[in-house]
């Protein structure tokens, strides 16, 4: 369990400095440090990384480093999209669920490789005026995505929000937060909603003893983080933490691919 109140505090730590990262991270804790079953893991993640973020989010706002009307721009349409991906994770199996989170792992990690270059990304692109529409359905999209798989989407909200948005990586990286926070609120109550019913419904799974400590951690490695985020070249962060994504991948594709694919590793023992 030592390994598992780590994991939680570098859950704040990555949040802290990236503004993403926390639920991709916190899944695979609650799944293979503690041993939870995965489908009460992702929505266990949402309450851990939702209250994580939302004090992140509050530092941020007072330190004028979000913008809140980018994050009420993605996140209120994403309230919608929450809804309809707990609906879709209702009627998929735990192990895929597990799958499309590595999946999203690769995709963040591509990412982060190619937009890791911190505030200058921000300097050399302008912002664009997308139309209201173009903005709610990327919103709804990462609801969605929260809703299925658990996690905030900060991987793919940052890079959106300097390279779309336009604004400087230390402003996305606390809209985000905010953003993440809204999310994964609205990815809970959906899930909670949800389960209630569905015939084996998580909601009476969730160890909230858990959720609270690893809450507790993970805010504390957020103070961290958020303190240490103008100290360390970002692009060295983003790249490493990226590596760390594409190991992360490969390890939960091992452990769940003779459960999503048997044919393709033998008798799915």
């Amino acid at each position: 369990m030592i390994w598992a109140w780590g994991g939680a505090l570098a859950v704040g730590l990555s949040l802290g400095l990236l503004g993403s990262g926390g639920a991709i991270l916190t899944v695979p804790i609650l799944v293979y440090l503690v041993g939870h079953d995965e489908k009460i893991a992702i929505v266990e993640s949402m309450a851990i990384v939702g209250a994580i973020a939302a004090v992140g989010a509050g530092r941020a706002l007072a330190a004028r480093r979000a913008d809140l009307r980018s994050g009420v721009l993605l996140a209120a349409p994403g309230i919608a999209g929450t809804s309809l991906g707990a609906t879709l994770a209702s009627h998929v199996p735990g192990a895929v669920q597990l799958t499309m989170l590595a999946a999203l792992m690769g995709v963040a990690s591509v990412l982060m490789f190619r937009n890791g270059r911190g505030d200058q990304v921000a300097s050399s692109v302008q912002a664009a005026a997308s139309p209201a529409w173009v903005v709610a359905s990327q919103g709804v999209g990462l609801g969605a995505i929260t809703g299925l798989v658990g996690v905030g989407g900060g991987f793919l909200i940052v890079p959106l929000l300097v390279l779309v948005r336009g604004l400087p990586m230390s402003v996305a990286v606390g809209t985000s937060l905010f953003i993440i926070a809204v999310n994964s609120a609205a990815g809970l109550i959906a899930n909670l909603v949800v389960s209630k019913h569905a015939v084996g419904g998580v909601a009476a799974g969730l160890d909230w003893g858990v959720v609270g400590l690893f809450a507790a951690l993970g805010v504390a490695g957020s103070l961290v983080g958020g303190h240490l985020a103008g100290r360390i070249p970002q692009r060295v962060l983003t790249r490493i933490f990226a590596v760390f994504l594409i190991v992360m991948a490969g390890y939960i594709l091992a452990r769940q691919g003779p459960r999503v694919w048997p044919g393709l590793f033998g008798d799915g023992g």
